[in-house]
């Protein structure tokens, strides 16, 4: 195993700021999101308490994937590349798939949110795909020259008086020849993203803030870090007439206009839901109707959002 640089170091053993939860809020990238495509939700949901813990087959795939995929690369990285090629992935993805899902069947009250067949459709696909990342691993990931800088590297900043930015970047890798460092975020699609997907000013928000705080927080020259979306496709079409990858690699724009744009939606979510103080701000939000509505946790609660479902 190649010698671990100063840099990283640093990073991995950076004390982060302890967050206070008796006074302090915490805002995500996830609660973000939420807000750009229905405030009310994000009121009920963080304003109000009204939290769902939602549950769906996706998300659970997910969570599995992420894990298997990070404990592969850890072990390639800073073990070996023969004790990471004999690991038994599809083994390792059936233990966190099934333990995942009983986790959050019991969170949905005991009630199931998949089907047997809907299951093994989504584990055989969650193979495929590590099969194929197994055997391809050299036309992603390097050895020679490169460093695990971390997994789940958490950032935690205080972004305005008593608001806390917490979050965790799936996965940085560094190459130690150019002094870079590459940021993944790791998502799993049914069939990869199209161009509406990659235009989505919300999803690249995630990753161009990603850049921004590791910066800020780290110290690392905004030059010297690219961003990347690593997409894991179920499904490709078999009869295509052009030869379709497993994963989609997706790299959005993270300049100086990009990071400006991101802090203002940062600024204006922020403006917009809490005080000077930190806390709430006391105001109704507005609800969005649309098609999205009918997945929404809330749809059947209409005493907390009683409109209707287009």
């Amino acid at each position: 195993m190649a010698k671990k640089p100063q840099i990283l170091k640093e990073i991995q053993n950076k004390k982060l700021p302890e967050v206070n939860y008796a006074y302090q809020k915490t805002i995500s990238y996830s609660q973000m999101s939420m807000y750009r495509s229905c405030p009310h939700k994000w009121a009920l949901q963080y304003k109000d308490g009204h939290y769902q813990d939602e549950q769906s087959i996706h998300f659970t795939f997910g969570t599995a994937m992420h894990e298997v995929i990070q404990e592969w690369l850890t072990t390639f990285y800073e073990e070996s590349t023969s004790k990471a090629d004999e690991m038994n992935l599809e083994e390792i993805f059936q233990e966190k798939f099934i333990s995942l899902y009983q986790e959050s069947y019991k969170k949905n009250n005991n009630t199931h949110y998949s089907s047997p067949e809907e299951l093994r459709e989504f584990f055989e696909d969650g193979v495929e795909i590590l099969n194929f990342l197994k055997k391809k691993r050299g036309t992603y990931f390097g050895k020679r020259g490169w460093h695990l800088a971390g997994v789940e590297l958490p950032i935690i900043t205080e972004v305005e008086n008593n608001i806390i930015y917490k979050g965790y970047i799936d996965l940085i890798l560094y190459h130690e020849p150019t002094d870079k460092f590459y940021v993944y975020d790791l998502k799993t699609s049914t069939r990869g993203w199209n161009d509406k997907a990659k235009k989505d000013e919300t999803k690249q928000m995630q990753l161009v803030l990603y850049k921004k705080f590791l910066n800020e927080l780290y110290g690392i020259p905004l030059d010297n870090i690219e961003v990347e979306f690593f997409i894991l496709r179920r499904k490709i079409w078999e009869n295509s007439d052009y030869n379709i990858s497993r994963i989609q690699q997706y790299k959005p724009a993270a300049g100086r206009n990009k990071l400006n744009k991101a802090q203002k939606i940062l600024d204006e979510f922020i403006k917009e839901c809490f005080d000077k103080d930190g806390k709430h701000k006391d105001k109704e939000h507005q609800k969005v109707i649309s098609s999205m509505c009918k997945w929404c946790p809330f749809n059947d609660k209409k005493e907390l959002c009683n409109k209707s479902i287009l």
